[in-house]
């Protein structure tokens, strides 16, 4: 007979250790503001937009990957010389590598060979490895299977990502945005649109609404080629899509664990030209560089923005800065890459479309 192989229990010192440098690390960091951009067209409706991209790893994800990694040390699953395993798209993974430094562990992460060079080179920088499989549904089995040749442990955002974080409170993305808002002129917004990669935020924001029984309405903006909005839809657990998203961060080719659909209100896709055209009309009227992710829920608030306005309803509406567009200098914010993908001239359209919903041409 094979002898059972026995994980070790963690050194409680070694693990006491480590949540207080995550928790010092926590200390030193700041709350990330909240923006409130005027738009013209719309008098009587504010938009603001929570940016997550002035993180110490630039993302909304960094909130993640801190969340996670007290989760599993927590449940006793990172020991001292643990190698972390993540499969990403890319933004997880450069956060999980920045903690992972923070403890002296190794960190690999699995990522779809598409993933942005600007992204591979950050996770690189904070002294992680990056392993690339051909096809977006590869990165879970290959995570585990690195997990076990490695004895490490697989973070697993896919499934992991709605129960790490505290939604009833403890500074979460969801109660620092009410708090923020409390001196606006609508304190309380009539809805949050945000993206879901791992469905992590949504749940999140969803659950604090109902906690703390403000009538806000969580949107969820889904990118093309995810399943997302289909499973929201009719509740198909099963369903799969043969290519992964463009919009690197949000949309997903199965259904994910953490994607959870009954907090959620409502949701749209949004075609990837009017996302990428939503990132820089945004980023000119912020006079900065945005995420494509960012465009996709931008480019879901218009629409719900001229809703309001047909209405002569006065409002707020809240979105979230998922990161800095200088991490897609290669893909999105590339002429050359967006006419390879067949999007360039799309792209133009729906900008000047745009541009002319919101009367800047």
């Amino acid at each position: 007979m094979s002898a059972t192989r026995i994980t070790p229990l963690p050194d409680p010192g070694w693990v006491s250790t480590a949540i207080r440098a995550i928790e010092a690390d926590y200390q030193r960091s700041a709350d990330t503001h909240l923006i409130h951009l005027p738009l013209a067209a719309f008098p009587g409706i504010d938009f603001y937009f929570k940016d997550e991209s002035t993180h110490p790893t630039g993302s909304l994800k960094h909130r993640l990957a801190r969340s996670l990694f007290l989760y599993g040390l927590s449940n006793g699953w990172i020991r001292e010389g643990s190698t972390i395993i993540e499969s990403s798209s890319g933004s997880t993974a450069v956060s999980e590598a920045y903690f992972a430094r923070l403890l002296g562990l190794p960190f690999i992460a699995v990522m779809p060979k598409s993933t942005s060079r600007d992204k591979i080179r950050a996770i690189e920088c904070y002294g992680g490895r990056c392993h690339l499989v051909a096809q977006a549904a590869d990165i879970y089995s290959a995570s585990q299977q690195l997990a076990h040749d490695t004895g490490g442990h697989y973070m697993d955002q896919f499934t992991y990502a709605e129960r790490a974080t505290d939604w009833r409170g403890n500074n979460n993305i969801a109660e620092s945005i009410f708090q923020q808002m409390q001196r606006e002129p609508h304190p309380i917004p009539h809805t949050i649109v945000v993206g879901a990669g791992t469905g992590g935020t949504s749940a999140t924001i969803g659950r604090y609404i109902r906690y703390a029984c403000h009538a806000t309405r969580v949107l969820v903006a889904d990118p093309e080629f995810s399943v997302f909005h289909a499973y929201w839809l009719g509740g198909d657990t099963g369903l799969v899509s043969e290519r992964g998203s463009r919009i690197e961060g949000i949309g997903r080719p199965r259904v994910e664990p953490s994607f959870i659909r009954s907090v959620i209100d409502d949701m749209v896709t949004v075609p990837d030209c009017d996302s990428i055209a939503a990132m820089r009309v945004l980023g000119q009227l912020l006079n900065r560089r945005v995420g494509p992710s960012t465009g996709t829920s931008f480019s879901a608030l218009i629409p719900l923005a001229q809703q309001l306005q047909q209405a002569g309803q006065a409002a707020s509406l809240v979105s979230l800065i998922c990161d800095s567009g200088e991490r897609y200098s290669q893909t999105c914010n590339a002429e050359d890459w967006l006419a390879a993908q067949g999007l360039l001239d799309a792209v133009r359209q729906s900008q000047a479309r745009l541009e002319q919903v919101l009367k800047l041409s």
